[in-house]
């Protein structure tokens, strides 16, 4: 489809060059299976049980599969995949380099995806967090997600403990 170009186009391609040179933290579509190395390390960071790079592969390469990666000096930072089935979608993973959490790319990262997924005809969206990861809880309350459920003992931890998961929902406009 084509659009109009704005009277400001010069300027809104100067600043996407910008954003894309490293400036400025951004968000794109992520389908590169060839960053699964780099996603595998960066879940490793976050998660007792990380998933390897063949699984990332194998879930970018899946039609179902909506990704967004957060970009900053030409490195990834942060990314979050959902899995989409007719007008619903589950958040799989969404995880930030620890460099990069407590600044609120969180918030640009799930905003930007939820947007997409909006876009793409979702309207609603699932996942399962950590009762114990309290950022993650207040990310995806002020998101609009509400607690629906949760199951017992369902995440490993380090320690060897379980910790019991979330469920939670929220309607995408």
């Amino acid at each position: 489809m084509n659009r109009p170009l704005s009277p400001l186009w010069p300027l809104d391609l100067w600043m996407a060059w910008w954003s894309a040179w490293g400036a400025e933290p951004y968000v794109a579509p992520l389908r590169d299976s060839g960053q699964a190395r780099a996603l595998s390390h960066l879940h490793a960071t976050a998660f007792a049980r990380p998933w390897d790079a063949h699984e990332f592969e194998r879930m970018l390469c899946e039609r179902a599969t909506e990704a967004h990666a957060l970009w900053r000096n030409g490195a990834i930072q942060g990314f979050v995949l959902s899995r989409k089935v007719a007008d619903e979608a589950e958040i799989l993973t969404l995880v930030l380099s620890p460099s990069v959490r407590g600044g609120g790319l969180s918030h640009r990262l799930l905003r930007d995806h939820l947007a997409h997924l909006g876009q793409a005809g979702v309207r609603s969206v699932h996942l399962e967090v950590d009762e114990g990861n309290v950022p993650a809880l207040k990310l995806y309350a002020r998101h609009g997600f509400e607690r629906v459920g949760e199951r017992t003992g369902y995440y490993a931890r380090k320690d060897g403990s379980r910790a019991t998961a979330i469920t939670m929902k929220a309607f995408v406009a």
